[in-house]
């Protein structure tokens, strides 16, 4: 395939709980969807087709040796940002082994990742269960509908520059005042919990059943231990089998990356303006815009153009 890095092209999903963030002209937008196998390539010489289109067609020169043997020519991660206005749904995912159970063959897990992007001042996500709370107590909060549930739950104050890791099982929510960079597992297995006194209705069910199947009192997740990245320095957030979080700090030097053929890598701008370079081409990112740079790339360089700070994401 061609080795040029291109752009995408975000989608968009207007829940209820969206805010005015995103798309301003278009409230509440809750979602943009900004890799994915659906999105559109808007640059080079794949313009139009779907990331999931090259991704069968290239495999491994897109997505890299290390994605293709774990989940073939399939691509294997989403990408979002999210505009919490209001709280989301407590809800729950299964892992692999539980999603093809539940869901049958062909489905995946969903483990995730948060990174906090901007927050209102004293805004909390749920993360998990109380400690010593039995499965029985779980269950009984599940099946009532109710908002005894939160009785149960650990909530979490958290502020930008935060980093959560989430593992399948773990009942969660994120509030409102809040935008988050979430990265994950190729999967939209949601499995809701409580809807905060929402009406339920056929676009958003509570699943309680295979939310009491999958769901795992002793899952809890803090906040990782905050990562600082000096001038052109590259520093993991977090990393699991399914993805790895990276955060890359330029202000003045220019930072040299390499795929080496292993894992594409996602590039996100989340502060300032950056150039990258590959070969002879060269791109433009401002805040918030998206590259993917194919596993058969190689080497490329990230320079500053103002201060800025970007999330790499790879398998």
């Amino acid at each position: 395939m061609n080795k040029t890095p291109f752009s995408l092209a975000p989608e968009y999903r207007d829940y209820v709980w969206g805010g005015a963030k995103l798309r301003p002209e278009i409230v509440p937008t809750a979602e943009a969807w900004i890799i994915y196998a659906g999105n559109r390539i808007s640059s080079g010489p794949y313009a139009g087709r779907t990331l999931s289109d090259i991704s069968l067609e290239f495999g491994s020169d897109l997505l890299g040796a290390r994605a293709v043997a774990q989940t073939g020519n399939r691509f294997p991660v989403l990408v979002k940002i999210l505009d919490c206005a209001q709280w989301l749904s407590l809800q729950v995912h299964p892992n692999d082994e539980q999603a093809q159970k539940l869901e049958g063959e062909g489905f995946f897990g969903k483990t995730e990742a948060w990174h906090v992007l901007e927050t209102e001042p004293n805004v909390k996500l749920v993360a998990g269960i109380k400690p010593n709370t039995s499965a029985d107590a779980l269950t009984n909060a599940i099946q009532s509908k109710s908002e005894s549930i939160l009785d149960l739950v650990q909530m979490v104050e958290v502020k930008a520059g935060d980093t959560l890791f989430m593992t399948p099982g773990t009942i969660h929510a994120l509030g409102p005042g809040m935008l988050i960079y979430e990265i994950q597992q190729t999967s939209d297995l949601t499995y809701r919990v409580y809807d905060w006194g929402r009406p339920e209705t056929e676009t958003r069910k509570l699943h309680i059943d295979k939310a009491i199947a999958v769901s795992n009192p002793d899952a809890v997740t803090s906040v990782l231990q905050t990562v600082q990245a000096g001038d052109g320095e590259v520093k993991t957030l977090t990393e699991c089998e399914y993805f790895k979080l990276e955060t890359v700090s330029v202000e003045e030097k220019t930072v040299g990356l390499d795929t080496r053929g292993e894992s594409f890598h996602g590039l996100t701008v989340i502060e300032g303006q950056i150039q990258v370079s590959a070969g002879e081409e060269a791109f433009v990112l401002n805040k918030f815009e998206t590259l993917l740079i194919p596993a058969c790339c190689g080497a490329y360089q990230i320079k500053p153009l103002t201060k800025s700070r970007v999330l790499k994401a790879s398998v």
